[in-house]
């Protein structure tokens, strides 16, 4: 797909942009359902099945873009000895679990 610039110097391809932007689209899908579940009345079981299936969207869809970031830009990185993206990647893996 297109290619993108992060605050270091290197740039690369970002190659599961279409799949993204489709988990993305599913968990905003899954979370709309959630809203109208909750302004119906719905209960709070099937209101809580259905969060789960907003979470396990968003799990997905950062699995896929840690593996493409893995794959592609980390690995570019190491050839040219950009380190930073070592120390961005820490940070974004301790705000992604917590």
């Amino acid at each position: 797909m297109g290619e993108s610039k992060h605050d270091h110097s290197h740039a690369h391809a970002h190659t599961q942009t279409k799949a993204v932007l489709n988990r993305i689209s599913r968990a905003i899908g899954h979370l709309t359902a959630v809203r109208n579940m909750v302004e119906e009345g719905r209960g709070c079981s099937e209101v809580l099945i259905q969060l789960a299936a907003v979470r396990s969207a968003i799990d997905g869809t950062c699995k896929v873009i840690l593996i493409d970031h893995l794959e592609h830009c980390v690995a570019d990185a190491m050839k040219t000895g950009d380190m930073e993206v070592l120390d961005e990647l820490k940070q974004a893996v301790e705000m992604l679990i917590k």
